[in-house]
Order: structure tokens, then C-alpha cells, then sequence
């Protein structure tokens, strides 16, 4: 059992988030990106952010639940209206996940992306994200892009919510402060969207690849109708889909990738 006392709340004053238009710091909430998206259906402005010192039922990639112990973790959710094609929408999560490789980084942790929506440490998951589109008729734009991630901190082997879980605490990390915490990633995910919108694609494509754990090992990849592609990861192709014995496939399309032994 873990009896060391509570960290401190999240302090919304103390975060610096020059690239984001409103913050909200929430003590407690079952989603935030169920707030984020709620949030831009009301007409919230493009760089607004949700974060959370509890998230309650948050959820993942077809609707998996991530919960995490009161103040251990970071759930945040950002409003985004980028005002580009929507097929090229498929890459924010991916460009997210590049987002948090960096903010590992700098905290001496060393990361890897699993396709499409993960971060491992040492073979195990300290992170995940979920990309959201929401219809947002009568506001600037008909429909924003809601990007929430949560990143396992300050959680002892005792707490992690699964056995092929990590956290930054476990992995060794610089610094456990989630505000401090929060505001690289929130600074490395405003790079790394900026970078998207500019529409670098290939070099985009190129850092992901390099820096992706699934490239170069044989899957076996989950259909939705219950049929399983295997193979060897050859290439995450210029749609963000996963090339896998030289058929490409999407993460709409996959219900699990894994890794064989």
C-alpha cells in the first residue's frame, strides 16, 4: 500500500501556457475530453484546455476505460480548430504521440510510440491518446478536433491500473510535478500541432516512423470482424495507416496491435 501523502492540486496560475486561449482546472471529472467536446459544442475557442485532478471514467480508442488514482496522473484535453482537409486529420494523435516522445525526453525517460494512439517505457504503457472530431455548427468553425491524452506520473508499481502499465515515477523520471509536467507537454503538443498545420508531411512521417516501437516487429493485428492480419510492421504509410506485410491498414479499421514475443 502506498502511504505517501496526496500531491498538491493543479494550480492553474502557476501553469505557463502562453500558446493556449482558456484553462480550465477541474478538481474532479468523469471525461475531460467528454468536457473538452462539450466545451467546443458551446463554442469554445481554438487552444481551449480541460485538465482534471481526477478523472473518474475517463475513456480511450473504442471506448476503453483510463482511470488513475486522485492527483498520480495528467488528463488533459485541448480544443483545436484547424481549418485543413480532413483526411489529414488521421495524423494529430500521431503528432501528439511525437509531442509526449519529447516531453519524456526532457524529463530523462526514454519513450517509444506504439501504433496509433500509445507511449511505452521499457515495453510497457505510460500513455495514451484519443482523437475526437466534434460537429460544432454555429460556432467559427464547423468542427473541431479534440486531443486528449493521459500520461501516467507519480503512480507506485501498487497503484498501476494494469501489470503492462508504467509511470513516469517508475521509469526514473527528473521531475514529478504534474503542473510542471503538464506545461512541457502542453508546450511540446503546440510544437508538434503548429508542425502538423504546416503540413510537413513527410519529415512528420519520418520522425514517427524512427521513433515507432511497431515498425519492424511482427503483429498480429485485431479486425473489427474478428479476422487478424499478421505480419511484419513495415511502415506507418504518408495516411498515418500502418503497413503490415504490405497491406495498409487504418486505426479506425484495427481493434488491438500487438507485438509477438
Amino acid at each position: 500500500m502506498d502511504d505517501r501523502p496526496l500531491p498538491e492540486p493543479l494550480d492553474a496560475a502557476a501553469l505557463h501556457l502562453p500558446a493556449y486561449a482558456v484553462v480550465r482546472v477541474l478538481a474532479e471529472t468523469d471525461s475531460t475530453n467528454a468536457d473538452a467536446a462539450r466545451w467546443a459544442r458551446e463554442g469554445a475557442e481554438h487552444g481551449s484546455v480541460v485538465t482534471a485532478d481526477h478523472q473518474l471514467a475517463g475513456r480511450g480508442r473504442l471506448d476503453r476505460s483510463f482511470t488513475l488514482p486522485e492527483r498520480t496522473g495528467i488528463a488533459v484535453s485541448v480544443v483545436w480548430r484547424p481549418e485543413v482537409p480532413l483526411r489529414r486529420w488521421v495524423w494529430l494523435p500521431l503528432a501528439a504521440g511525437l509531442a509526449l516522445d519529447a516531453t519524456l525526453a526532457e524529463l530523462g525517460v526514454q519513450g517509444r510510440l506504439k501504433w496509433p494512439n500509445d507511449v511505452l517505457v521499457d515495453g510497457r504503457k505510460i500513455s495514451g491518446i484519443l482523437l475526437e472530431r466534434v460537429e460544432t455548427p454555429g460556432a467559427a468553425s464547423a468542427a473541431a478536433a479534440v486531443v486528449g491524452i493521459g500520461l501516467n506520473v507519480d503512480l507506485a508499481e501498487e497503484q498501476l491500473p494494469v501489470p503492462h502499465a508504467t509511470s513516469l515515477r517508475i521509469a526514473g523520471a527528473d521531475d514529478l510535478d504534474r503542473g510542471r509536467v503538464l506545461s512541457r507537454l502542453l508546450h511540446h503538443l503546440d510544437v508538434a500541432y503548429r508542425r502538423w498545420l504546416e503540413d510537413d508531411a513527410e519529415a512528420l512521417r519520418a520522425d514517427y516512423v524512427a521513433r515507432c516501437d511497431t515498425v519492424g516487429r511482427v503483429v498480429d493485428v485485431a479486425l473489427p470482424d474478428g479476422s487478424v492480419l499478421q505480419g511484419l510492421a513495415e511502415d506507418v504509410d504518408a495516411d498515418g495507416r500502418l503497413v503490415v506485410a504490405g497491406t495498409a491498414v487504418s486505426a479506425g479499421d484495427v481493434t488491438h496491435v500487438r507485438a509477438r514475443a
